[in-house]
């Protein structure tokens, strides 16, 4: 039987556990693709007519993420050589 994964409170616990322990005695099925937000440059901007970014915003709030957020992951999908 697969052990559950231990409650890892902090990125240095998290790192110390991947670091020592052998992932493949763990259950890892609920696991999903997750994205890390990295902090923008200053001064970052890109200007979208009106009905575009109507647009972006509908489906930003329809997915849960801010627009930057939405426009970022675009990007990413669209040069998936690019992300991080």
């Amino acid at each position: 039987m697969l052990k559950k994964l231990p409650d890892l409170r902090s990125d240095l616990a998290a790192e110390e556990f991947v670091a020592t322990a052998d992932l493949s005695d763990y259950d890892l099925s609920s696991f999903s693709p997750a994205r890390f937000v990295l902090p923008s440059a200053a001064g970052d901007a890109v200007t979208l007519p009106p009905e575009l970014l109507r647009r972006v915003e509908a489906e930003a709030e329809r997915s849960g993420v801010s627009r930057e957020e939405f426009v970022r992951r675009a990007v990413e999908d669209a040069l998936p050589d690019l992300a991080a």
